[in-house]
């Protein structure tokens, strides 16, 4: 009887051993086989982020401005460019790459992801062997000088540098119409601002000079501005003027169908001895970029030429343009709606209320704060 119950011992010691070497090996197994799909998948992304062909094939890429991630990985899918754009989107995601520069883009099928990736997001766009840069409306000498230096082997120090260079100044005022001295009033930031027309351009190579940006994006303003000379002159006001109108409207209105109302509104409050009351005049004034944070009742309440929500700025215009201006704004200066509009309002998808009255405005604003459309800032 003991001689049974220890064979029974045994027999049961051995199934679970048995049972403890199968565990064992499924474990194990299934370890080999995580290990594998994670050495599998390092390879498969580090494949990924290669070339797909030779420095001899080049692409012609176009990212258009507000373009995301998605739709960047997207094209360049299409174009034989990369080779997964899942693995586009994980390179991006985990180096925190989140923004790249709208332009039109050469290039070859050599390039790795982070080379492709660091083209998008310098902006040095190579065109048919040349530099080509983009310059977006809206923006002010700030940004420009931004995409010089990211651009070009100059430095952000040489564009500023050659802003407050006199004589540089007094030699463009003598070569194109539109410049006057206006530009260089003493509480102006930069001479230039708002007279470097927004646009693609192309040049040699990164060796351009200052000089040389600056005059090609002049150049372009003189053409645009040529076909509208005649009735900027019986206007009533000065291309300066103007084009501080136009660019008050460039920043305050995103979509283009609603500037000629947002400069109806300007010259109906000069028109009255008003204040413009515009909140992108206040950011400029104190150097806060737009949209980055309220504004303190500090900077509001605070005189500054171009701050026209503060005091003694009543029937004034700011003391010039905030911010480079596209055709648009230019016209909607030129050329404003006939309205009685006093006052406007933003909401969080950019679609702009025009009102008459205040009691109307405080009602839009409301209206606007309760249904979640209000702009909030983090």
């Amino acid at each position: 009887m003991e001689e049974v119950e220890v064979k029974n011992k045994r027999s049961k010691h051995s199934e679970k051993s048995g049972k403890g070497k199968k565990v064992m090996i499924v474990v194990i197994a299934l370890l080999i086989i995580i290990i594998a799909m994670v050495i599998s998948a390092i390879v498969w992304y580090n494949i990924c982020l290669s070339g797909t062909g030779s420095s001899e094939e080049k692409v012609q890429i176009d990212i258009a401005m507000g373009s995301g991630t998605s739709k960047i990985a997207s094209i360049l899918k299409e174009n034989d460019m990369i080779k997964s754009e899942l693995a586009f989107k994980i390179y991006v995601k985990l180096n925190n790459i989140s923004s790249f520069q709208a332009g039109s883009y050469t290039l070859t099928k050599d390039m790795t992801v982070p080379d492709i990736i660091e083209t998008l997001q310098t902006g040095k766009v190579y065109k048919d062997n040349q530099l080509s840069i983009t310059f977006i409306e809206g923006r002010t000498m700030t940004y420009i000088a931004q995409e010089i230096a990211n651009s070009t082997n100059n430095t952000e120090a040489d564009v500023f540098a050659l802003l407050e260079n006199e004589e540089y100044i007094n030699s463009l005022i003598e070569e194109y119409w539109f410049l006057t001295d206006e530009i260089k009033d003493e509480n102006i930031y930069y001479p230039l601002e708002g007279y470097l027309f927004p646009d693609t351009y192309s040049f040699e190579s990164e060796d351009v000079t200052v000089e040389e940006i600056f005059k090609t994006l002049l150049d372009q303003m003189g053409k645009v501005l040529e076909p509208y000379r005649e009735d900027i002159e019986n206007s009533g006001y000065t291309v300066h003027e103007l084009l501080t109108i136009a660019s008050i409207a460039e920043t305050e209105a995103i979509y283009d169908k609603d500037r000629k109302d947002v400069t109806s509104v300007i010259y109906n409050r000069l028109a009255q001895g008003m204040s413009i009351g515009s909140d992108v005049t206040t950011y400029y004034a104190f150097k806060i970029e737009l949209g980055s944070r309220d504004l303190y009742k500090s900077e509001i309440n605070t005189y500054n030429p171009y701050n026209t929500r503060g005091p003694g700025m009543e029937g004034k215009l700011p003391v010039g343009p905030i911010c480079s201006v596209g055709k648009a704004s230019i016209e909607a200066a030129i050329y404003p709606n006939d309205t009685d509009y006093l006052f406007f309002v933003a909401d969080a998808s950019g679609n702009i209320y025009f009102t008459k009255t205040n009691e109307e405005h405080q009602a839009k604003v409301n209206e606007l704060k309760a249904s979640g459309a209000w702009i909030e800032f983090d």
